[in-house]
């Protein structure tokens, strides 16, 4: 894109966009106006959609070393997808949040998941009463379209909404979620706050008890650790139902089950997982996608990553026709590429745009400026293998605050001063991983006679 087709992004959205680049994350919206060099990344999500919207679901991992843009991919992800039409939940796993645990981590991911619940409308997450009230207003409309008021239009809708639900009913536990859906239209037909309040509460999965469902709601069911991407399901088959075209779920930080150090217990994150992914390739899962953000390690790593499940690795590892320089992008891994050199200068170049309208400065980088330091960044001892998108942002994100605040300085001076220092490299050991879960070749590391 040239710099007359880029598009400048609102005030608002450029500030937290600025500010989250310089701290090393993504923010959940605006990536889209910087984005480069992931055509063939979107190209193969792109045909998942398709899959989706014809009632399909799809399952992918998104595997690229830390800062290599995982994140970032998911964000532009993110908003085509809810542009589009899709309902988006998605969670960071984390020693809290895995897929199945002992102390309720995965019932911790389900209710990151639904409290992050996003469509084009309310892209911020929390968006379940608004699809909900959604679903039940068109239904509404339509009964008073066809003359039903008073008495006759209540009726109308109760068997409306028992007509829609009978898709819900014949999936696992669909008979109890789609009666809740009927309590719901009755407490925000009756104006009952307090009862919407409490079915909210249950599909949030706040209930802890059966016996507190059943006094508040009349059901003996509670959604638990071990049936919470039961759920996921109901959800994605419901938000069609309601007038999405699907559902995508994106888990990100799969490092954290590679970190689990108890074997047994990181086993059984696994064979979720593969539960999962046999259910959205079996087709017994309907209008859902759901993208898994990895790192290498974190998947391949045959002692403790997702290879070492052999159920998993045999279904997931490439196949010998494929090679570096021809992928397919129709496995279930993606594999990000690096970003070549001129979808760098072009990034670059959209940044300093960015900042110069951000800050009123006028102060565009030229091309020779721009070339000088991806120069000196590149040329860096190892840059070749480990220097990311991440540290090369926040570098030229810092350069550009220096300048704006010292103008008498040049990017020459700064970049070749003392007092520059670059962001380090990440390294290959996944970072934070000290101290738990350390293989036999860590084990001994700090050892001396």
């Amino acid at each position: 894109m040239s710099d007359a087709e880029f598009k400048m992004p609102p005030k608002r959205i450029a500030n937290r966009l600025m500010n989250a680049l310089r701290g090393g994350v993504v923010p959940r919206d605006g990536a889209e106006y910087i984005a480069v060099g992931r055509t063939e990344e979107l190209e193969a999500i792109l045909r998942d959609v398709e899959i989706i919207e014809d009632g399909g679901a799809t399952f992918r991992f998104i595997e690229g070393p830390f800062g290599a843009g995982k994140s970032f991919l998911f964000s532009i992800i993110r908003s085509h997808v809810t542009k589009k039409g899709f309902v988006v939940m998605d969670a960071d796993l984390s020693p809290d949040r895995k897929l199945v645990g002992t102390h309720d981590e995965g019932l911790a991911t389900y209710r990151e998941l639904v409290r992050n619940l996003s469509t084009a409308a309310h892209p911020e997450g929390g968006a379940l009463p608004l699809v909900l009230d959604k679903w039940i207003n068109e239904l509404l409309f339509e009964a008073k379209a066809k003359g039903f008021v008073d008495a006759e239009l209540d009726k109308e809708m109760e068997q409306q909404i028992y007509s829609r639900c009978a898709d819900i009913r014949q999936l696992v536990h669909g008979y109890e979620f789609a009666g809740l859906l009927l309590t719901y239209y009755r407490a925000y037909r009756d104006g009952n706050d307090d009862l919407r309040d409490k079915v909210l509460r249950w599909f949030r999965g706040e209930y802890q008890y059966r016996r507190d469902a059943k006094t508040d709601l009349g059901i003996s069911l509670v959604i638990t650790d071990k049936d919470w991407y039961d759920y996921i399901k109901l959800l994605a088959v419901f938000c069609q139902q309601a007038g999405y075209k699907g559902t995508f779920v994106f888990i990100d930080e799969m490092i954290n089950l590679y970190k689990i150090s108890n074997k047994i217990s990181r086993q059984n994150n696994y064979e979720k997982l593969l539960a999962m992914y046999n259910d959205t390739l079996q087709g017994k899962a309907s209008y859902l996608g759901i993208l898994m953000g990895a790192t290498p390690k974190s998947v391949e790593d045959t002692r403790r990553g997702v290879f070492s499940y052999e159920a998993l690795r045999s279904r997931l590892e490439t196949g010998r026709l494929a090679t570096k320089d021809m992928k397919d992008l129709l496995s279930p891994i993606i594999r990000i590429k690096k970003l070549s050199g001129e979808e760098l200068f072009v990034l670059m170049e959209r940044l300093s745009m960015l900042h110069a309208d951000l800050f009123s400065t006028g102060r565009h980088f030229s091309a020779e400026e721009i070339r000088f330091f991806l120069g000196c960044e590149l040329g860096r001892v190892g840059a070749a293998d480990r220097l990311t998108p991440r540290e090369i942002i926040r570098d030229f994100i810092e350069l550009m605050n220096l300048l704006l605040q010292n103008p008498g300085d040049s990017v020459q001076s700064i970049m070749s001063g003392s007092g520059f220092t670059y962001a380090e490299p990440l390294k290959d050991d996944e970072s934070g991983m000290a101290g738990e879960g350390q293989g036999p070749e860590d084990e001994f590391s700090t050892f001396t006679l």
